[in-house]
């Protein structure tokens, strides 16, 4: 998908929050500002970009601006840190369910709410959980994801942020124990904004129920743009019977995707107007999209 006008003031928002972050010196972000607003599509000259390659170029005004290539290393940490604390009483609820696919989905999804884009640090992840688990899934995506798991025998499964991964260990977990299929959790790279990379995923033991492959994208981009991807990866994907994708910036990225070549799985939250017109949803409303060739 590529930029709306929403997305200008989304972006914006977004670094401002990164940014602040980072530092509280106000001269620092005032020119840090200033270099972000120089970008052509946050001031509407371009719109032949998605989200995702637009928030490179600010990530790399930051990176520039830190001298360091993970900005947001602390915070990914305190994101996983917090996001691990619940994971005992999660896998609780998930194996007390009455379908335990359902609730692994819908924590999933609830963890997309772990995003730079929306919130900081403030956000009380715990509470966010309850509430998701009432909204119920739509039940025909539901039904043919799981009709398509039990076809699958290899998972690929596109991650996002840090501590929205310990969400991704559950349902992969879950998704193993009922299926068996062999499963690959796919990170960024480089870092991006709070996207996971090998570290964060190792950190919360997800090496533990899957092979860990990095995208091979190297810049700090939060989506998949495959064709910057690496050959392993794009090979694959054509080889799995199922890609997952979770998150705004692979669905942004792969939304467009002429060759992916496989049949996917769209999770994460209507975060804006666009995803809302897309979906045909609510704000903030769990979103699974299935496109499957059968």
């Amino acid at each position: 998908m590529l930029i709306k006008p929403d997305c200008i003031s989304c972006i914006l928002k977004m670094a401002n929050t990164a940014i602040r972050n980072l530092t509280a010196d106000e001269a620092v972000i005032k020119e840090l500002t200033v270099q972000i607003l120089s970008i052509p599509s946050l001031r509407g000259l371009q719109w032949d970009l998605s989200s995702p390659e637009v928030i490179e170029r600010v990530m790399e005004k930051i990176i520039g601006t830190f001298k360091t290539p993970d900005p947001f290393q602390a915070l990914k940490l305190e994101q996983n840190q917090t996001a691990q604390s619940l994971y005992p009483t999660l896998k609780k609820l998930v194996r007390a369910a009455d379908d335990p696919l359902q609730a692994a989905v819908k924590m999933a999804i609830t963890g997309n709410a772990i995003d730079l884009m929306i919130s900081d640090r403030s956000l009380d992840v715990e509470q966010k959980v309850y509430q998701e688990l009432q909204k119920p899934l739509p039940e025909q995506p539901l039904a043919a994801f799981r009709k398509k798991l039990g076809q699958t025998r290899l998972l690929v499964y596109l991650g996002d942020n840090s501590g929205e991964i310990v969400f991704d260990k559950l349902l992969l977990e879950t998704i193993r124990e009922a299926y068996h299929p062999k499963l690959v959790f796919v990170v960024r790279s480089v870092p991006a904004l709070n996207d996971a990379t090998r570290n964060e995923a190792e950190m919360v033991g997800l090496d533990r129920v899957a092979a860990i492959l990095p995208n091979g994208l190297k810049a700090p981009v939060p989506g998949t743009i495959l064709s910057r991807c690496s050959e392993e990866l794009r090979e694959l994907i054509r080889e799995a019977d199922l890609v997952i994708s979770k998150g705004g910036g692979n669905f942004d990225t792969l939304e467009g995707e002429k060759d992916l070549g496989a049949d996917i799985s769209f999770m994460l939250l209507s975060k804006c107007v666009p995803y809302c017109h897309y979906f045909q949803t609510g704000m903030f409303q769990p979103i699974l999209a299935n496109f499957f060739a059968s």
